[in-house]
Protein backbone atom coordinates (compact mmCIF):
# COMPACT_ATOMS: atom_id res chain seq x y z
CA UNK A 1 0.00 0.00 0.00
CA UNK A 2 1.32 3.34 -1.21
CA UNK A 3 1.25 6.10 1.30
CA UNK A 4 0.50 9.31 -0.54
CA UNK A 5 1.86 11.78 1.83
CA UNK A 6 5.40 9.72 1.64
CA UNK A 7 5.47 8.96 -1.77
CA UNK A 8 4.33 12.58 -2.65
CA UNK A 9 7.77 13.92 -0.95
CA UNK A 10 9.36 11.38 -2.37
CA UNK A 11 8.77 13.14 -5.89
CA UNK A 12 9.48 16.12 -4.52
CA UNK A 13 12.83 15.52 -3.93
CA UNK A 14 13.69 13.62 -7.28
CA UNK A 15 12.30 17.11 -8.70
CA UNK A 16 14.75 19.05 -6.42
CA UNK A 17 17.59 16.30 -6.90
CA UNK A 18 17.83 16.28 -3.08
CA UNK A 19 17.50 12.64 -1.81
CA UNK A 20 14.49 11.45 -0.05
CA UNK A 21 16.06 11.04 3.86
CA UNK A 22 17.24 14.66 3.92
CA UNK A 23 13.93 16.10 2.59
CA UNK A 24 11.94 14.41 4.80
CA UNK A 25 14.29 14.88 7.89
CA UNK A 26 14.21 18.37 6.63
CA UNK A 27 10.44 18.70 6.85
CA UNK A 28 10.15 17.30 9.98
CA UNK A 29 12.62 19.77 11.22
CA UNK A 30 11.00 22.53 10.17
CA UNK A 31 7.18 21.44 10.65
CA UNK A 32 8.42 21.31 13.90
CA UNK A 33 8.78 25.36 14.90
CA UNK A 34 4.68 25.87 13.95
CA UNK A 35 3.81 23.07 16.16
CA UNK A 36 5.70 23.98 18.70
CA UNK A 37 3.77 27.12 18.60
CA UNK A 38 0.70 25.50 19.53
CA UNK A 39 2.52 23.14 21.89
CA UNK A 40 3.76 25.18 24.70
CA UNK A 41 0.46 27.56 24.24
CA UNK A 42 -1.30 24.44 25.52
CA UNK A 43 -2.57 24.76 29.16
CA UNK A 44 0.03 24.43 31.72
CA UNK A 45 -1.74 21.83 34.12
CA UNK A 46 -3.02 19.83 30.82
CA UNK A 47 -0.74 17.22 31.45
CA UNK A 48 -2.59 14.82 29.35
CA UNK A 49 -3.65 17.03 26.21
CA UNK A 50 0.42 17.94 26.19
CA UNK A 51 1.31 13.77 26.02
CA UNK A 52 -1.66 13.00 23.35
CA UNK A 53 -0.40 15.81 21.42
CA UNK A 54 3.15 15.36 21.49
CA UNK A 55 2.82 11.50 20.60
CA UNK A 56 0.14 12.33 18.01
CA UNK A 57 2.79 14.26 16.03
CA UNK A 58 5.56 11.62 16.18
CA UNK A 59 3.11 9.17 15.01
CA UNK A 60 2.57 11.29 12.23
CA UNK A 61 6.37 12.11 11.27
CA UNK A 62 6.91 8.45 11.46
CA UNK A 63 3.79 7.09 9.89
CA UNK A 64 2.77 9.71 7.54
CA UNK A 65 5.79 11.29 6.18
CA UNK A 66 8.70 8.50 7.31
CA UNK A 67 6.62 5.80 6.20
CA UNK A 68 8.47 3.80 9.08
CA UNK A 69 6.07 1.42 10.21
CA UNK A 70 8.01 -1.06 11.43
CA UNK A 71 10.39 1.71 13.00
CA UNK A 72 7.81 2.48 15.09
CA UNK A 73 7.63 -1.21 16.40
CA UNK A 74 11.34 -1.08 17.18
CA UNK A 75 11.15 2.06 19.20
CA UNK A 76 7.91 0.97 20.52
CA UNK A 77 9.54 -2.55 21.75
CA UNK A 78 12.59 -0.57 23.56
CA UNK A 79 10.20 2.07 25.12
CA UNK A 80 7.86 -0.72 26.39
CA UNK A 81 10.45 -3.07 28.25
CA UNK A 82 12.35 -0.58 29.68
CA UNK A 83 9.25 0.85 31.45
CA UNK A 84 8.21 -2.76 32.46
CA UNK A 85 11.61 -3.33 33.39
CA UNK A 86 12.43 -0.50 35.62
CA UNK A 87 8.73 -0.89 37.08
CA UNK A 88 9.18 -4.07 38.18
CA UNK A 89 12.26 -5.41 38.45
CA UNK A 90 13.72 -4.81 42.09
CA UNK A 91 17.59 -5.76 41.42
CA UNK A 92 21.06 -4.07 41.54
CA UNK A 93 21.44 -5.20 38.01
CA UNK A 94 18.11 -4.08 36.64
CA UNK A 95 20.16 -0.71 34.66
CA UNK A 96 22.81 -3.62 33.46
CA UNK A 97 19.96 -5.67 32.53
CA UNK A 98 17.94 -2.57 30.59
CA UNK A 99 21.07 -1.74 29.24
CA UNK A 100 22.00 -4.95 27.27
CA UNK A 101 18.47 -5.38 26.33
CA UNK A 102 18.36 -2.08 24.84
CA UNK A 103 22.27 -1.72 23.47
CA UNK A 104 21.29 -5.56 21.61
CA UNK A 105 18.00 -4.67 19.76
CA UNK A 106 19.97 -1.51 18.24
CA UNK A 107 22.64 -4.21 17.48
CA UNK A 108 20.39 -6.42 15.94
CA UNK A 109 19.20 -3.08 13.67
CA UNK A 110 22.68 -2.12 13.05
CA UNK A 111 23.82 -5.93 11.86
CA UNK A 112 20.69 -6.17 9.49
CA UNK A 113 21.18 -2.54 8.16
CA UNK A 114 25.29 -3.91 7.18
CA UNK A 115 24.37 -7.14 6.43
CA UNK A 116 20.90 -8.21 5.31
CA UNK A 117 19.12 -4.53 3.86
CA UNK A 118 22.54 -2.79 2.23
CA UNK A 119 23.25 0.74 3.82
CA UNK A 120 21.50 3.79 1.48
CA UNK A 121 22.17 6.91 3.26
CA UNK A 122 19.52 8.61 0.96
CA UNK A 123 17.26 6.24 2.57
CA UNK A 124 15.22 6.58 5.59
CA UNK A 125 15.77 4.45 8.24
CA UNK A 126 15.26 3.72 12.34
CA UNK A 127 18.58 3.37 13.38
CA UNK A 128 19.24 7.37 14.24
CA UNK A 129 16.28 7.71 16.22
CA UNK A 130 16.66 4.78 17.94
CA UNK A 131 20.14 5.74 18.88
CA UNK A 132 18.72 8.66 20.15
CA UNK A 133 16.47 6.53 22.35
CA UNK A 134 19.08 4.44 23.51
CA UNK A 135 20.76 7.29 24.83
CA UNK A 136 17.37 8.33 27.03
CA UNK A 137 16.50 4.58 27.85
CA UNK A 138 19.24 3.81 29.44
CA UNK A 139 20.02 7.16 30.99
CA UNK A 140 16.29 6.14 32.37
CA UNK A 141 16.53 3.26 33.92
CA UNK A 142 19.36 4.74 35.63
CA UNK A 143 17.48 7.38 37.40
CA UNK A 144 14.83 5.09 38.51
CA UNK A 145 18.17 3.21 40.23
CA UNK A 146 19.06 5.97 41.73
CA UNK A 147 15.80 7.30 42.93
CA UNK A 148 15.60 4.01 45.02
CA UNK A 149 18.65 5.35 46.99
CA UNK A 150 19.74 7.25 49.64
CA UNK A 151 20.70 11.07 48.65
CA UNK A 152 24.07 10.27 50.60
CA UNK A 153 25.24 7.40 48.54
CA UNK A 154 24.75 9.54 45.07
CA UNK A 155 26.84 11.86 43.66
CA UNK A 156 25.00 15.70 42.79
CA UNK A 157 24.27 14.70 39.01
CA UNK A 158 22.97 11.54 40.37
CA UNK A 159 20.35 13.78 43.41
CA UNK A 160 19.58 16.00 40.56
CA UNK A 161 18.67 13.06 37.52
CA UNK A 162 17.01 10.49 39.90
CA UNK A 163 13.43 9.81 39.63
CA UNK A 164 12.06 9.12 42.59
CA UNK A 165 8.48 8.50 41.52
CA UNK A 166 8.08 5.80 38.87
CA UNK A 167 5.77 7.90 35.99
CA UNK A 168 2.81 7.06 34.16
CA UNK A 169 2.92 5.11 30.63
CA UNK A 170 1.78 8.21 28.61
CA UNK A 171 4.49 10.45 30.17
CA UNK A 172 6.85 7.81 29.49
CA UNK A 173 5.93 7.38 26.34
CA UNK A 174 5.51 10.86 25.36
CA UNK A 175 9.14 11.24 26.98
CA UNK A 176 10.31 8.96 25.01
CA UNK A 177 8.90 10.17 21.61
CA UNK A 178 9.32 13.87 22.00
CA UNK A 179 8.85 14.61 18.40
CA UNK A 180 11.23 17.61 18.67
CA UNK A 181 14.56 15.51 19.24
CA UNK A 182 13.02 12.49 18.56
CA UNK A 183 15.37 11.70 14.83
CA UNK A 184 18.48 13.56 15.21
CA UNK A 185 18.33 14.11 19.17
CA UNK A 186 19.30 15.67 21.64
CA UNK A 187 18.88 13.00 24.16
CA UNK A 188 18.02 14.80 27.57
CA UNK A 189 16.82 13.28 30.99
CA UNK A 190 13.52 12.46 31.92
CA UNK A 191 13.55 14.60 35.17
CA UNK A 192 14.44 17.58 32.80
CA UNK A 193 11.47 16.44 30.32
CA UNK A 194 9.14 15.85 33.41
CA UNK A 195 9.83 19.15 34.93
CA UNK A 196 9.34 20.82 31.52
CA UNK A 197 5.58 19.07 31.23
CA UNK A 198 4.78 20.31 34.95
CA UNK A 199 6.57 23.52 34.56
CA UNK A 200 8.38 23.21 37.83
CA UNK A 201 11.67 24.31 35.00
CA UNK A 202 10.10 27.61 35.30
CA UNK A 203 9.81 28.26 39.23
CA UNK A 204 12.89 30.86 38.97
CA UNK A 205 11.48 32.70 35.85
CA UNK A 206 10.04 36.28 37.27
CA UNK A 207 6.59 37.28 36.89
CA UNK A 208 7.15 39.89 34.53
CA UNK A 209 9.33 37.67 32.06
CA UNK A 210 5.84 35.11 31.26
CA UNK A 211 3.93 35.79 28.55
CA UNK A 212 0.23 36.62 28.45
CA UNK A 213 -1.55 39.66 29.50
CA UNK A 214 -4.28 37.84 30.92
CA UNK A 215 -3.71 34.26 31.74
CA UNK A 216 0.54 34.01 32.43
CA UNK A 217 1.81 31.31 30.63
CA UNK A 218 5.05 29.34 32.40
CA UNK A 219 7.52 29.07 29.38
CA UNK A 220 8.67 32.44 28.08
CA UNK A 221 9.25 33.24 24.55
CA UNK A 222 11.84 31.93 22.56
CA UNK A 223 11.29 32.95 19.20
CA UNK A 224 13.95 35.36 19.06
CA UNK A 225 16.76 32.70 20.14
CA UNK A 226 14.86 30.16 18.36
CA UNK A 227 14.87 31.89 14.70
CA UNK A 228 18.58 32.94 14.98
CA UNK A 229 19.42 29.45 15.81
CA UNK A 230 17.37 28.15 12.59
CA UNK A 231 18.65 30.92 10.60
CA UNK A 232 22.22 29.08 11.58
CA UNK A 233 21.24 25.87 10.37
CA UNK A 234 19.81 27.13 6.94
CA UNK A 235 22.98 28.40 6.44
CA UNK A 236 24.90 25.43 7.44
CA UNK A 237 22.48 23.34 5.22
CA UNK A 238 23.15 25.65 2.13
CA UNK A 239 26.84 25.85 2.68
CA UNK A 240 26.54 21.65 2.46
CA UNK A 241 24.46 21.22 -0.75
CA UNK A 242 26.86 23.61 -2.21
CA UNK A 243 30.32 21.71 -1.14
CA UNK A 244 28.55 18.63 -2.02
CA UNK A 245 29.11 20.04 -6.28
CA UNK A 246 32.80 20.45 -5.31
CA UNK A 247 34.39 18.13 -2.43
CA UNK A 248 33.00 14.24 -2.59
CA UNK A 249 34.83 11.15 -1.00
CA UNK A 250 34.80 9.46 -3.67
CA UNK A 251 37.07 11.81 -5.65
CA UNK A 252 39.75 10.36 -3.33
CA UNK A 253 40.09 7.13 -4.99
CA UNK A 254 40.26 8.53 -8.44
CA UNK A 255 43.95 9.30 -10.30
CA UNK A 256 43.12 13.06 -10.64
CA UNK A 257 43.23 12.92 -6.64
CA UNK A 258 46.21 10.32 -6.07
CA UNK A 259 48.35 12.40 -8.83
CA UNK A 260 48.67 15.71 -6.90
CA UNK A 261 51.09 16.83 -4.58
CA UNK A 262 51.03 16.17 -0.61
CA UNK A 263 49.92 19.62 0.51
CA UNK A 264 47.06 19.72 -2.31
CA UNK A 265 46.00 16.53 -0.54
CA UNK A 266 46.14 17.63 2.96
CA UNK A 267 43.73 20.33 2.11
CA UNK A 268 41.64 18.63 -0.18
CA UNK A 269 40.91 15.99 3.22
CA UNK A 270 40.79 19.12 5.77
CA UNK A 271 37.71 20.56 3.39
CA UNK A 272 36.11 17.46 2.63
CA UNK A 273 36.28 16.70 6.50
CA UNK A 274 34.54 19.90 6.97
CA UNK A 275 31.98 19.18 4.39
CA UNK A 276 31.22 16.13 6.46
CA UNK A 277 30.36 18.22 9.55
CA UNK A 278 28.02 20.78 8.18
CA UNK A 279 24.75 18.50 8.06
CA UNK A 280 25.73 17.68 11.92
CA UNK A 281 25.95 21.60 12.42
CA UNK A 282 22.44 21.36 10.55
CA UNK A 283 20.42 18.72 12.38
CA UNK A 284 21.90 19.27 15.37
CA UNK A 285 21.29 23.16 15.35
CA UNK A 286 17.73 22.77 14.28
CA UNK A 287 16.69 20.50 16.47
CA UNK A 288 18.44 22.28 19.60
CA UNK A 289 16.28 25.49 18.08
CA UNK A 290 13.22 23.05 18.11
CA UNK A 291 13.72 22.24 21.55
CA UNK A 292 14.22 26.10 22.86
CA UNK A 293 10.43 26.88 20.52
CA UNK A 294 8.84 24.27 23.12
CA UNK A 295 10.57 25.57 26.06
CA UNK A 296 12.70 22.46 26.49
CA UNK A 297 16.25 24.51 26.21
CA UNK A 298 15.27 26.80 28.85
CA UNK A 299 18.26 26.53 31.48
CA UNK A 300 17.47 28.74 34.31
CA UNK A 301 17.29 32.70 34.59
CA UNK A 302 20.21 34.98 35.31
CA UNK A 303 19.16 37.37 37.92
CA UNK A 304 22.48 39.73 37.78
CA UNK A 305 21.90 40.23 33.46
CA UNK A 306 18.08 39.27 33.79
CA UNK A 307 18.71 36.93 30.73
CA UNK A 308 17.59 33.57 30.11
CA UNK A 309 20.12 30.74 29.50
CA UNK A 310 18.88 28.19 26.52
CA UNK A 311 21.64 26.22 26.57
CA UNK A 312 19.78 22.82 28.24
CA UNK A 313 19.98 20.49 25.22
CA UNK A 314 22.54 21.97 23.75
CA UNK A 315 24.17 19.21 21.35
CA UNK A 316 27.79 21.31 19.50
CA UNK A 317 29.73 24.29 19.67
CA UNK A 318 30.98 24.83 17.05
CA UNK A 319 33.11 27.35 17.45
CA UNK A 320 34.36 25.44 20.14
CA UNK A 321 35.05 22.63 17.63
CA UNK A 322 36.21 24.62 14.49
CA UNK A 323 38.89 26.23 16.99
CA UNK A 324 39.95 23.48 18.85
CA UNK A 325 44.08 23.24 19.60
CA UNK A 326 43.64 19.35 20.53
CA UNK A 327 41.58 16.36 19.64
CA UNK A 328 40.43 16.13 23.73
CA UNK A 329 38.98 19.93 23.20
CA UNK A 330 37.42 18.89 19.73
CA UNK A 331 35.66 16.04 20.63
CA UNK A 332 34.16 17.65 23.85
CA UNK A 333 32.40 20.02 21.70
CA UNK A 334 31.08 17.27 19.48
CA UNK A 335 28.21 15.59 19.90
CA UNK A 336 28.04 16.75 23.66
CA UNK A 337 24.98 14.83 24.92
CA UNK A 338 26.29 11.66 23.78
CA UNK A 339 29.49 12.73 25.81
CA UNK A 340 27.38 13.12 29.08
CA UNK A 341 25.59 9.73 28.50
CA UNK A 342 29.05 7.74 28.15
CA UNK A 343 30.34 9.46 30.90
CA UNK A 344 27.09 9.80 33.52
CA UNK A 345 25.79 5.95 32.39
CA UNK A 346 28.33 4.30 31.07
CA UNK A 347 32.05 5.44 32.57
CA UNK A 348 31.33 6.16 35.89
CA UNK A 349 28.90 2.89 36.16
CA UNK A 350 31.53 0.55 34.95
CA UNK A 351 33.78 1.19 37.97
CA UNK A 352 34.47 -0.33 40.86
CA UNK A 353 31.94 0.42 44.01
CA UNK A 354 34.05 2.30 46.04
CA UNK A 355 36.89 3.02 43.82
CA UNK A 356 37.98 5.37 40.94
CA UNK A 357 37.41 4.44 37.25
CA UNK A 358 40.17 3.14 35.88
CA UNK A 359 41.21 1.54 32.12
CA UNK A 360 38.35 -1.15 32.32
CA UNK A 361 36.11 2.13 32.46
CA UNK A 362 37.80 3.65 29.66
CA UNK A 363 37.97 0.82 27.15
CA UNK A 364 34.36 -0.40 27.64
CA UNK A 365 33.38 3.28 27.33
CA UNK A 366 35.04 3.76 24.05
CA UNK A 367 33.87 0.38 23.10
CA UNK A 368 30.26 1.23 23.54
CA UNK A 369 30.78 4.50 21.72
CA UNK A 370 32.06 2.65 18.63
CA UNK A 371 29.13 -0.21 19.16
CA UNK A 372 26.61 2.31 19.36
CA UNK A 373 27.74 4.15 16.27
CA UNK A 374 27.26 0.70 14.31
CA UNK A 375 29.00 -2.44 13.56
CA UNK A 376 30.80 -0.78 10.77
CA UNK A 377 34.57 -1.32 10.14
CA UNK A 378 35.14 2.29 9.48
CA UNK A 379 33.56 3.43 13.17
CA UNK A 380 36.88 1.29 14.86
CA UNK A 381 39.55 2.36 12.93
CA UNK A 382 38.11 5.80 13.51
CA UNK A 383 37.19 5.81 17.18
CA UNK A 384 40.96 3.42 18.01
CA UNK A 385 42.86 6.15 15.74
CA UNK A 386 41.25 8.94 17.85
CA UNK A 387 42.17 7.10 21.23
CA UNK A 388 45.88 7.04 19.93
CA UNK A 389 45.92 10.64 18.69
CA UNK A 390 44.45 11.75 22.41
CA UNK A 391 47.25 10.42 23.64
CA UNK A 392 49.90 11.91 21.01
CA UNK A 393 47.94 15.18 22.45
CA UNK A 394 49.12 14.49 25.84
CA UNK A 395 52.57 13.68 25.29
CA UNK A 396 53.56 17.12 23.18
CA UNK A 397 51.15 19.24 25.48
CA UNK A 398 53.08 17.68 28.72
CA UNK A 399 56.62 18.42 26.88
CA UNK A 400 56.39 21.09 24.65
CA UNK A 401 53.68 23.63 25.89
CA UNK A 402 55.81 24.63 28.92
CA UNK A 403 58.11 25.77 26.59
CA UNK A 404 56.25 28.80 25.58
CA UNK A 405 55.25 29.62 28.93
CA UNK A 406 57.10 32.02 31.31
CA UNK A 407 58.93 31.06 34.45
CA UNK A 408 55.85 31.29 36.38
CA UNK A 409 54.11 28.13 34.16
CA UNK A 410 51.36 30.44 33.73
CA UNK A 411 52.22 33.47 31.61
CA UNK A 412 52.39 32.73 27.57
CA UNK A 413 55.24 33.91 25.83
CA UNK A 414 55.18 36.55 22.94
CA UNK A 415 55.92 32.77 20.99
CA UNK A 416 53.05 31.31 21.96
CA UNK A 417 51.24 32.60 19.24
CA UNK A 418 53.52 29.73 16.68
CA UNK A 419 52.76 27.09 19.79
CA UNK A 420 49.17 27.83 19.29
CA UNK A 421 48.76 28.28 15.35
CA UNK A 422 50.86 25.12 14.98
CA UNK A 423 48.56 22.92 17.20
CA UNK A 424 45.51 24.24 15.05
CA UNK A 425 46.78 23.26 11.96
CA UNK A 426 47.95 19.85 13.45
CA UNK A 427 44.59 19.10 15.34
CA UNK A 428 42.39 19.84 12.49
CA UNK A 429 44.93 17.90 10.20
CA UNK A 430 44.27 15.06 12.67
CA UNK A 431 40.39 15.56 12.75
CA UNK A 432 40.06 15.39 8.87
CA UNK A 433 42.41 12.00 9.12
CA UNK A 434 40.68 10.06 11.52
CA UNK A 435 36.95 11.22 10.30
CA UNK A 436 37.72 9.29 7.07
CA UNK A 437 36.54 5.94 7.86
CA UNK A 438 33.75 7.45 9.88
CA UNK A 439 32.06 8.08 6.99
CA UNK A 440 33.34 5.75 4.45
CA UNK A 441 32.77 2.71 6.40
CA UNK A 442 34.28 -0.17 5.09
CA UNK A 443 37.35 -1.11 6.03
CA UNK A 444 39.29 -1.49 2.71
CA UNK A 445 38.39 1.72 1.31
CA UNK A 446 39.04 2.98 4.21
CA UNK A 447 42.56 2.00 4.41
CA UNK A 448 42.85 2.55 1.01
CA UNK A 449 42.20 6.16 1.48
CA UNK A 450 44.56 6.33 4.01
CA UNK A 451 47.05 5.04 1.83
CA UNK A 452 46.23 7.91 -0.80
CA UNK A 453 47.47 10.48 2.07
CA UNK A 454 50.54 8.35 2.84
CA UNK A 455 48.88 7.28 6.50
CA UNK A 456 50.08 10.63 7.75
CA UNK A 457 47.97 10.49 10.71
CA UNK A 458 49.64 6.96 11.85
CA UNK A 459 53.46 7.63 10.77
CA UNK A 460 53.04 10.77 13.16
CA UNK A 461 51.23 8.90 16.06
CA UNK A 462 54.20 5.67 15.41
CA UNK A 463 57.00 8.49 15.44
CA UNK A 464 55.23 10.12 18.57
CA UNK A 465 55.41 7.19 20.45
CA UNK A 466 58.51 5.75 19.63
CA UNK A 467 60.25 9.20 20.94
CA UNK A 468 58.41 9.55 23.88
CA UNK A 469 57.67 5.46 24.68
CA UNK A 470 60.36 3.91 23.03
CA UNK A 471 64.27 2.92 23.93
CA UNK A 472 64.90 6.79 24.11
CA UNK A 473 62.43 8.16 26.06
CA UNK A 474 64.79 9.89 28.68
CA UNK A 475 67.09 11.45 26.32
CA UNK A 476 63.58 13.10 24.65
CA UNK A 477 61.80 13.70 27.69
CA UNK A 478 65.42 15.05 29.06
CA UNK A 479 65.97 17.48 26.32
CA UNK A 480 62.56 18.85 25.85
CA UNK A 481 62.49 19.66 30.02
CA UNK A 482 65.50 21.88 30.18
CA UNK A 483 63.90 24.10 28.15
CA UNK A 484 60.92 24.34 30.08
CA UNK A 485 60.23 27.35 32.96
CA UNK A 486 61.81 26.80 36.27
CA UNK A 487 59.79 28.31 38.85
CA UNK A 488 60.95 30.18 41.70
CA UNK A 489 60.64 28.60 44.73
CA UNK A 490 60.31 31.21 47.19
CA UNK A 491 56.71 32.01 45.40
CA UNK A 492 53.66 29.91 47.01
CA UNK A 493 51.35 32.39 44.90
CA UNK A 494 52.10 31.33 41.43
CA UNK A 495 51.85 27.43 42.65
CA UNK A 496 48.65 27.93 44.05
CA UNK A 497 47.27 30.24 40.72
CA UNK A 498 48.92 27.10 38.99
CA UNK A 499 46.66 24.11 40.86
CA UNK A 500 43.82 26.64 40.66
CA UNK A 501 43.87 26.90 36.32
CA UNK A 502 44.59 23.10 36.16
CA UNK A 503 41.72 22.17 38.39
CA UNK A 504 39.52 24.94 36.34
CA UNK A 505 40.88 23.70 33.03
CA UNK A 506 40.40 19.90 34.23
CA UNK A 507 36.52 21.10 35.32
CA UNK A 508 36.40 21.84 31.77
CA UNK A 509 37.35 19.01 30.14
CA UNK A 510 35.57 16.42 31.77
CA UNK A 511 32.41 16.91 30.04
CA UNK A 512 32.45 14.15 28.59
CA UNK A 513 34.48 10.67 29.19
CA UNK A 514 37.95 11.36 30.34
CA UNK A 515 40.69 10.70 27.25
CA UNK A 516 42.58 7.51 26.77
CA UNK A 517 45.58 7.37 28.91
CA UNK A 518 47.40 4.28 26.89
CA UNK A 519 50.32 6.57 27.85
CA UNK A 520 50.31 5.58 31.91
CA UNK A 521 48.22 2.55 31.89
CA UNK A 522 50.58 -0.55 32.62
CA UNK A 523 50.09 -4.31 32.37
CA UNK A 524 49.88 -4.27 35.96
CA UNK A 525 47.12 -1.84 36.29
CA UNK A 526 45.23 -3.83 33.67
CA UNK A 527 45.67 -7.09 35.34
CA UNK A 528 45.11 -5.45 38.96
CA UNK A 529 41.72 -4.18 37.47
CA UNK A 530 40.76 -7.70 36.27
CA UNK A 531 41.18 -9.62 39.47
CA UNK A 532 39.31 -7.11 41.22
CA UNK A 533 36.56 -7.70 38.87
CA UNK A 534 36.97 -11.45 39.24
CA UNK A 535 36.90 -11.04 42.94
CA UNK A 536 33.42 -9.09 42.78
CA UNK A 537 31.91 -11.92 40.85
CA UNK A 538 33.03 -14.32 43.43
CA UNK A 539 31.53 -12.34 46.07
CA UNK A 540 28.32 -11.82 43.89
CA UNK A 541 28.44 -15.74 43.82
CA UNK A 542 28.98 -16.60 47.70
CA UNK A 543 26.09 -14.02 48.53
CA UNK A 544 23.89 -16.05 46.41
CA UNK A 545 23.71 -14.05 43.56
CA UNK A 546 22.62 -16.03 41.05
CA UNK A 547 19.39 -17.35 43.43
CA UNK A 548 19.20 -13.36 44.19
CA UNK A 549 18.07 -12.18 40.41
CA UNK A 550 16.33 -15.38 39.54
CA UNK A 551 13.87 -14.43 42.80
CA UNK A 552 14.12 -10.62 41.64
CA UNK A 553 12.69 -11.59 38.21
CA UNK A 554 9.90 -14.15 39.21
CA UNK A 555 8.82 -11.08 41.61
CA UNK A 556 8.51 -9.19 38.50
CA UNK A 557 6.61 -11.44 36.70
CA UNK A 558 4.57 -12.26 39.27
CA UNK A 559 4.15 -8.43 39.80
CA UNK A 560 3.09 -7.62 36.34
CA UNK A 561 0.49 -10.60 35.89
CA UNK A 562 -1.31 -9.20 38.73
CA UNK A 563 -1.71 -6.14 36.91
CA UNK A 564 -2.85 -7.38 34.35
CA UNK A 565 -4.85 -9.95 35.93
CA UNK A 566 -6.46 -6.45 37.12
CA UNK A 567 -7.07 -4.26 34.04
CA UNK A 568 -8.54 -7.55 32.96
CA UNK A 569 -10.77 -7.20 36.05
CA UNK A 570 -11.77 -3.63 35.56
CA UNK A 571 -12.50 -4.61 31.79
CA UNK A 572 -14.74 -7.20 32.91
CA UNK A 573 -16.64 -4.84 35.24
CA UNK A 574 -16.79 -1.96 32.80
CA UNK A 575 -18.57 -4.00 29.96
CA UNK A 576 -21.24 -5.11 33.00
CA UNK A 577 -21.95 -1.94 33.87
CA UNK A 578 -22.52 -1.06 30.17
CA UNK A 579 -24.54 -3.82 30.06
CA UNK A 580 -26.37 -2.69 33.01
CA UNK A 581 -27.14 0.94 31.42
CA UNK A 582 -28.24 -0.38 28.37
CA UNK A 583 -31.22 -2.19 29.87
CA UNK A 584 -31.98 0.20 32.55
Amino acid sequence: MINPISHQIDLWAEAIGLDEATLKLAICLFGSFPLNAILKRLPDNNITLKNAYIISISAFYLFGIMSLFSGFRTLLISSLFTFLCTKYLKSEFMPFINFAFVMGHLAMNHFYLQFVNEYDSTKVDITGAQMVLCMKLTGYAWNVHDGKKPESELSSFQRAKAVRHQPSLLNFLSFAFFYPSLLTGPSFDYIDFENWLNSKMFTDLPESKKPGKKRKRNIPKSGKVAFYRSLQAIGWLLIWQKSGEYFQVESTFTPWFTSKNILFKLGYVYVLAFTYRLKYYAAWTLSEASCILAGLGYNGYDKETKTIKWDRVQNIDIYGFETSQNIHVALEAWNQNTNKWLKNYVYFRVASKGKKPGFKSTLFTFLTSAFWHGTRPGYYLSFATGALLQTCGKIYRRNFRPIFLQNDGITPKGSKLAYDVVCYIVTQLALAYLVQPFVILDFGKSLQHWRTVYFYGHVGIGLTLFAFQGPFKKQVVGFFKKYHPVKPTESKITDIIKDKQDYEFSEKMHLGIPEADFENTDLNTIVSELEDFKKDVKDWQNNNGFETEEAAIKNAYNEFSKDIDNLKNRGQKIKELEKQSKKE
